[in-house]
């Protein structure tokens, strides 16, 4: 419970000084009695002990609870208690068009009801990841009256600069919405798009370019925003929070929560 981080040598070594002796194997099988056999299970455990007790955490333990909520951003595993508390933004390489050239998607999954939005363009720049926020998402969210607390992107350049400089993150800036980055030199990115990209390589990119040849961005974005339609509204997902409703059934359910907080923050 002090040093959640440790293994199962450096909890040997440590009780060693203490006078407890305990080989590693030991350490390992009094663990698994307890199911604390991985560091996320001793994180866990160590959370579960916090709100049942309303202990103080040590300087160690903070550390430890810190690093366990980067390591679930980078894989997708998010905490997220609304709609608008979390957006997940990423860019998508569709491929490339005869006389248009590359195509890339700018991409935005609402991480409460992974609600979604997408937008193509020719190029990935930071001007192309501001427009998709002002021309689709927030808009969008202004018609549910609510709005976006935070963001989530990975290091990409055309969501990170100095903000002064950087379209990106003037546009944030300017409506108030908070960034987070993925943790550097990660194998894993931004778990939440990565799922839906490949969702939607499977379900519409690789299915649209067999019926059909795409001469124009405008005629393939036409196609994409129809079948979003039916990704936000028909497709029902299992999600934790969706529970096998859509998006969009989410979302709607989700609002109450939303204008609770924020009564919360007025009062």
């Amino acid at each position: 419970m002090e040093q959640p981080a440790f293994g199962q040598v450096r909890v040997s070594n440590e009780l060693r000084k203490r006078g407890v002796f305990i080989s590693p194997s030991g350490v390992r099988s009094v663990w698994l009695r307890h199911n604390l056999e991985s560091f996320k299970k001793r994180l866990l455990a160590l959370e579960r002990h916090v709100a049942e007790t309303g202990a103080v955490l040590t300087e160690a333990q903070v550390q430890a609870l810190e690093r366990k909520q980067e390591d679930d951003i980078a894989v997708g595993e998010i905490e997220t208690a609304h709609p608008g508390y979390l957006g997940s933004q990423d860019t998508f390489y569709v491929g490339t068009i005869k006389g248009v050239g590359r195509i890339y998607q700018q991409t935005f999954v609402d991480t409460y009801s992974k609600w979604a939005a997408a937008k193509l363009y020719t190029t990935k720049t930071p001007i192309t990841a501001a427009d998709l926020l002002n021309d689709r998402v927030l808009p969008f969210f202004a018609e549910q009256g609510m709005g976006m607390i935070r963001i989530l992107t990975d290091r990409g350049t055309e969501y990170c600069g100095k903000p002064e400089t950087h379209d990106y993150q003037l546009y944030l800036a300017l409506n108030e919405i908070e960034h987070t980055k993925t943790k550097a030199n990660h194998p894993q990115t931004n778990g939440i798009c990565e799922r839906f990209h490949k969702t939607i390589l499977q379900e519409f990119y690789q299915v649209a370019f067999r019926r059909k040849i795409y001469r124009s961005l405008e005629e393939l974005q036409v196609d994409l925003d129809e079948w979003l339609v039916h990704y936000n509204n028909d497709r029902t997902h299992q999600g934790k929070m969706c529970c096998g409703r859509t998006p969009m059934q989410t979302l709607i359910d989700g609002k109450e929560a939303w204008h609770d907080k924020i009564t919360t923050l007025n009062s």
